[in-house]
């Protein structure tokens, strides 16, 4: 899913991504080190990146092996719960512009 939208700095992007977005995935595009730590730091997603194409949002890209399901709640886990379950991340990633091919 993509929501583009014409908005008002770093403050207005963290609002409309709280707002649309789906808490997966969100990447920033930008050469300002100090606003790329903020998205990184502020933005509520499992997934944040910085001038890194979103696409890398993959299990096997993170070395999980195949992946056989996403999960955009920050708590997932269905059935017998053990610590292991409840234990929720968050990635942040810094690229120098990569894709995947």
């Amino acid at each position: 899913m993509i929501s583009p939208e014409l908005v008002d700095g770093l403050d207005g992007s963290s609002e409309h991504i709280q707002r649309y977005g789906s808490h997966h995935t969100d990447s920033i595009v930008t050469a300002d080190q100090k606003t790329a730590q903020k998205f990184l730091n502020e933005v509520d997603s499992a997934i944040v990146l910085h001038n890194a194409s979103t696409q890398f949002a993959d299990g096997g890209e993170f070395g999980f092996g195949a992946e056989i399901g996403i999960a955009t709640g920050r708590m997932h886990a269905r059935g017998p719960v053990g610590v292991e379950q409840l234990t929720t991340f968050k990635y942040r990633i810094r690229g120098t512009g990569q894709i995947r091919p």
